[in-house]
C-alpha cells in the first residue's frame, strides 16, 4: 500500500476525525483525506464526493493508487447527494471551500435527507467561517473544538461540532472569533484579526470619503473594529 501524506490543514481535520467513524469527505479532491483515514485504519468506510469530473478523475486515480477500494468510494454529484442511506455516514467533512457554500452544502442535504442531523460535522471554510457557526447554532449543533493554523502563507480555521439535545446559544463574538480560539487567542489568532482590522480600517476610510456611503455597511465594519481591539489588544 503507498502511504499518504496530508498537509497541515487536512491533518487537523483528520485529528478531529473519530475511531471508527463512517465519512463522507464532501469536495474531496484527489481523496487525499478519507485516502490518508483508510491508510491509517482510522475509518471504517468513506465515500469521497466530488461534483466536477476532473476532481472526481483524481479521486478515483488516488483511491487505486493507496489500494484502498475496500474502504473508499469515490461518487460524482452535488454536495451530500452522493449519499445513500445504507452509507450509515456518521461523520461529514467539508475542507476548503467558502462558509457560504458550506452552509448551502449542509442545507441541501438536510432538505434532501442526505443529513439526518445526528452527524459530525468537521468543517474548514476559507471565508466567512461566522456564517458556518450561525449555521451550526441555528441546527443545534455544539461546537467541541476548534483549531486555527497558518500554512503557506494562508490562515485556515477548523470547526468541529454534535447535535445537541439542548438549544445552543452562542454570542456575536463566538460567532465571529470562534468559543475556543476565540478564547486561546494564538499568535496566529492575532495575526489574521489584525490583517482583517488593517483591511477594515482601509475601507472605512475609503467609505468615508465618499459621499454616499453605505452607511449600514460602514456601521457594521466600525462595530467588527472595535470587536477586534478588545479581542486582540
Amino acid at each position: 500500500m503507498n502511504s499518504v501524506q496530508l498537509s497541515k490543514r487536512l491533518k487537523q481535520v483528520a485529528d478531529y476525525v473519530e475511531e471508527g467513524a463512517r465519512v463522507a469527505d464532501i469536495g474531496s479532491d484527489h481523496a487525499y483525506l478519507p485516502c490518508y483515514l483508510a491508510d491509517q485504519g482510522k475509518i471504517n468506510f468513506a465515500v469521497a464526493g466530488e461534483v466536477v469530473q476532473g476532481p472526481f478523475n483524481n479521486a478515483v486515480k488516488e483511491v487505486r493508487r493507496t489500494g484502498l477500494e475496500d474502504i473508499v468510494e469515490v461518487r460524482l454529484n452535488d454536495g451530500l447527494m452522493v449519499l445513500k442511506p445504507e452509507d450509515r455516514i456518521d461523520t461529514v467533512t467539508i475542507a476548503g471551500m467558502g462558509g457560504a457554500l458550506i452552509r448551502s452544502i449542509l442545507e441541501k442535504g438536510r432538505d434532501n435527507d442526505r443529513l439526518t442531523g445526528e452527524e459530525t460535522l468537521i468543517l474548514q471554510p476559507n471565508v466567512f467561517e461566522e456564517t458556518v457557526r450561525g449555521y451550526l447554532m441555528e441546527q443545534q449543533y455544539r461546537i467541541t473544538d476548534e483549531a486555527i493554523l497558518e500554512e503557506n502563507d494562508k490562515i485556515y480555521e477548523i470547526i468541529k461540532a454534535v447535535p445537541s439535545d439542548t438549544p445552543v446559544t452562542y454570542s456575536k463574538k463566538d460567532l465571529l472569533f470562534g468559543p475556543y480560539i476565540g478564547k486561546e487567542r494564538s499568535e496566529t489568532f492575532k495575526k489574521k484579526w489584525t490583517q482583517q482590522m488593517n483591511t477594515n480600517e482601509f475601507i472605512v476610510g475609503q467609505m468615508e470619503q465618499s459621499s454616499h456611503p453605505n452607511e449600514e455597511k460602514l456601521a457594521s465594519l466600525k462595530e467588527e473594529i472595535k470587536l477586534i481591539k478588545e479581542m486582540i489588544e
